[in-house]
Order: C-alpha cells, then structure tokens, then sequence
C-alpha cells in the first residue's frame, strides 16, 4: 500500500480542451482566495533571478579558467548545449502540466509517487543550500566597502536580518515578487549598461584570448558555468500562479534565456576587455573594482548596490520556488497538508517559514562547498527529468501538447544528449565530501517516504487525500470540454495509483458513460 498512503491520482486525458477550459482550469490551479496571477514580464524577470540575476559571481569563472578566454567560451556556448535544451523541455512540460509542483508531478507521471518524492526532495533541499548564497553574497560585495561585515560577531546578525526581511516579502504575496523583481532586474543592469557604454575607447580584444592553463581549475570553472546557468524548470513550480500558461512560459523562457546570456557575456567582454587584470584577482565581488577602474567611486558603489539588491532578486525567486514546490506536494498528498495552508495573501505560509528555516542552517557554510553541493544535487534531479521527458514524449506521444518542441521523439532524444552528457560531468568532477553529502540526503529521502507513508496509515498527520491532477491540454476551439470527475485513466501511474484505492473510490474516478466515450472518440 505505499502508493495509495500518499493518494497520487494522475489522470491522463487523450482529448483536447476547449480555450474557455483551458482558462478554468488555469484559474483553478492557482490561489483560491484570489490573489493576482503572474504574467510574462514579472514571470521573465522571476525566471531571470531564479537562474542569474545578473553577473554577479560569474566572477569566478575567470579566475577558475585561467583568464578570459574559457570565461567567455564557456558563457558563449554553454546555452546552446545546457540552458536552450533545459528552457524547451521546461517549457512544454510545464505547460504540459499546468499547476504547482512542476517536475514532481512529471516525474510522478513517468516513475510514480515514489521517484516523484524524491526528485521533490532532492531539488528542494538543493534549492534550499542555493538560496543560503545569496545573502552571503550580499554580504561578501558589501565588506569591500563595510570591512566589519567580515568579523562573525557583525554577519551572523546580518544574514539573520537579511533572511528574516526577504522571506516577510515572500509572504506577502507573490505577484508583489514578481513585480519588484522587474524594478530589481532594471537597477541591477543599468550600471553595467553604463559601464559597456563608457569603457569602449579603452577595450582592447586581445585581452579576451588570454589563458593559462596551468591555473585552470576545471571543477571550479564547470561548477561556476554550471551553477550560473542553470535552474530553468524552477519556475514550473509555480505554474499553478500564471496567468495562462501555456502562452505564457514559452514566451517568457525565450525572453529570459536572451536576457540571461546578454546580462554575463557583455560585462564579462567590458571588464575584461577594459582592464588590464590578473585572473587569479577576479573573485565574488571583483566588478565592484573593475567599475571602479573604470568609471571612479560612483560607478564601483553603484554597482554595489546593485549587487546587493540582486542577490535579493535571487533570494525572493528561490524562496518562492522552493515555498510553492512543497505548497504543489502538499495539494497531491505527498507531504502533510499543512504544507499547503494558504496566508490571507495567497502564499504558502509554512512551506516560507520551512524553507527560510533551511536557509538560516546552512548559510554558515562556505560559497564553494554550498555551490558544488548544490549542484550535485541538483545533476541528479536533472537526469530524472530528462528521463521524464522522453518517457512521457514515447508513453503519451498521443496527447496534444499546449506547447511543443518542434522535433519528433528520437530528435528530443538527442536534445537531452548534451545537457545529460554535462550532468554527468559535472557529477563526475565532485569531490568525496560532496559524495558523502549528497549521499546522506539521497539516502534521507529513501528514508523519509515510507516514514510518510506510516504516518499517513496511522493519521497521525492530516494529508492531502481528494486529488485528481492530469496534463492539461491545448486551447482548440470546438472540442469538448472533460470535467474534472470523468477522466479516461490511461497513464500507467495512474492505474497502479487507482488500482489501490478503495472500491468506492476508484469507480466513482474512472467513471465513464457510454455516450462520454463516444465524444472522447
């Protein structure tokens, strides 16, 4: 009885929707109490902090590639093997299935309950370890100018305080999020608009072919392009909170993946392209200098501020992330319900304070050990959807996608070969603490289900049990409209998931008239 104590119902529908259906069904997935949806531009900018926020810590990149040249390279054409592939594939299973939770509700579709647990768990903690470094970021670019922040007895109360007011934000609402992560996204550009502008009598391209590869680090350089290039399905999570989705994400992927690349490459071209460095120098924080050499006080504060009011961008990003993915378990009956009460704003209050709560614990950890844990992590949950794709791409080639990748399953197929070839890199290029780590949390969360499970059978914790969840699809005019208690069960989770239910339960989901069957045909 281990999938029916987590009462996954994942059902499957073979025929099109309506454009009005699609609507409802949009509107029914997100907050009941009202709150406003997400559109493109604050999903664009929700999407560009989740995966960058600018080019702050890309600095690394330089230092681990022995110069600017791989720094470059790697900025350059990274995207096409990693971010294009992963933006695709998030765009058409989160339209796909168009609610919270995201790539838990696809690979629980694919691999069942089980494996969507842990993919939920294994991203959560990873988004978790990865929101622990923005606010030491925050901190490590404003000690240049504030030496105090770098004793223990001055930052320890100010990522408190830095954690405590972003995570209130979060709780207000998340469509307040969205729209200041707009503002943000604007501020924490221009100064390097600005800078591009005023540097170009000094840029000389030969200092971009520079590169000593007796210095070049090659884990830290991939976990630096890794990490900051990364996190594109994140968003899907909360894909319950857009307006419109299968319009929206699409849209809104393509808009952020150019924003994204620009917002590295062309600071990395001006700082440099301007300045004559040395690449051992470039660390967290060097643009605040290269602003200074190039621009005097003015532009090295302003890029300061502008980094402090990024990693903020960030923190709010993940931390909705993070809050909405339990909020989606919760609404599926994975974990207990209380994951997914609601505040008068419309945000999951305990989902916030759990994931503030794993920021505040691991925040005392070093930028590198959190950044190659992380991605550790995440590399895993990675693999699983890929798997997920191409198996829901062959089991259910017959249902229409709202949006779809323009190539046929063996073409996805290869797709997914580059950005899986590099998963496995990255993995293969940890050190054995990060094994050992990332080894215990795979192991907790073995351990975690059938603790969950117990719980659930003995009632000692209230769960989630009246759930029908299935892809949603395409907005064509003219074609009947399903309701949600009469679904053609036809996914193999969801057979293994009802066959389990009691009898009552399961007749009353797979219900079907006759004449029901003659219009689904």
């Amino acid at each position: 009885m281990p999938i029916n104590s987590l009462s996954l119902s994942l059902s499957v529908s073979s025929v099109s929707m309506g454009e009005e259906g699609m609507k409802n069904d949009c509107k029914n997935a997100g907050n009941e109490k009202g709150s406003s949806k997400l559109t493109i531009l604050p999903l664009i900018a929700l999407i560009f902090y989740e995966v960058s926020g600018g080019p702050f810590g890309v600095e690394d990149s330089v230092r681990a590639g022995g110069g600017p040249l791989l720094s470059l390279l790697g900025f350059l054409i990274f995207p096409f093997f990693w971010s294009i592939p992963e933006a695709l594939v998030t765009a058409e299973l989160a339209t796909f299935f168009p609610a919270n939770g995201g790539y838990v509700l696809w690979i629980s579709s694919a691999f069942g309950p089980f494996w969507g647990f842990q993919e939920g768990f294994w991203r959560w903690f990873s988004g978790v370890m990865d929101n622990a470094l923005y606010p030491v970021l925050f901190l490590d670019y404003l000690k240049h100018s504030f030496p105090i922040l770098s004793n223990t007895i001055a930052r320890i109360p100010a990522l408190l305080g830095i954690t405590l007011s972003l995570t209130y934000l979060n709780y207000r609402g998340l469509h307040i999020v969205g729209f200041s992560a707009i503002l943000l996204a604007c501020f924490s550009l221009l100064p390097f608009a600005v800078m591009a502008v005023i540097s170009i009598p000094r840029i000389r391209p030969r200092r971009w072919l520079v590169v000593d590869y007796g210095k070049v680090e090659w884990r830290g350089y991939f976990n630096s392009l890794f990490w900051n290039l990364n996190y594109w399905d994140n968003a899907s999570t909360l894909a319950g909170e857009v307006e419109n989705p299968s319009r929206t994400f699409p849209r809104a992927l393509l808009g952020a993946v150019v924003l994204v690349v620009c917002s590295y490459l062309v600071p990395l071209l001006v700082g440099t392209g301007a300045v004559e460095t040395d690449s051992g120098e470039w660390s967290a924080g060097y643009f605040a200098q290269i602003g200074m050499l190039i621009g005097g006080p003015w532009l090295k504060w302003w890029i300061q501020a502008a980094s402090a009011l990024s990693n903020m961008g960030m923190f709010e990003a993940e931390m909705s992330s993070d809050a909405y993915q339990l909020l989606g378990m919760s609404e599926i009956g994975m974990l207990p319900s209380i994951f997914a009460s609601r505040s008068k704003y419309g945000t999951p209050t305990f989902s916030i304070l759990c994931s503030a709560t794993g920021v505040i614990f691991l925040s005392w950890m070093s930028f590198q050990e959190i950044l190659e844990f992380l991605n550790f992590l995440y590399a895993v949950g990675m693999l699983l959807e890929f798997a997920a794709f191409i198996k829901l791409r062959i089991k259910r080639r017959d249902l229409h996608r709202p949006y779809k990748i323009p190539l046929e399953t063996f073409g996805a197929t290869i797709l997914c070969l580059p950005p899986v070839s590099l998963l496995v890199l990255v993995m293969c290029l940890a050190s054995p603490k990060t094994y050992l780590v990332s080894s215990a949390v795979i192991i907790l969360g073995f351990a975690l289900y059938p603790t969950l499970i117990h719980a659930k059978n003995q009632k000692w914790i209230d769960f989630n049990t009246d759930v029908t969840l299935r892809p949603s699809d395409d907005d064509l005019e003219g074609q009947p409209m399903v309701s949600e208690e009469h679904h053609v069960m036809s996914d193999e989770a969801s057979h293994r998931l009802l066959s389990d239910l009691p009898s009552s339960t399961t007749s009353h989901a797979s219900h079907i008239s006759l004449s029901e069957a003659a219009k689904l045909e």
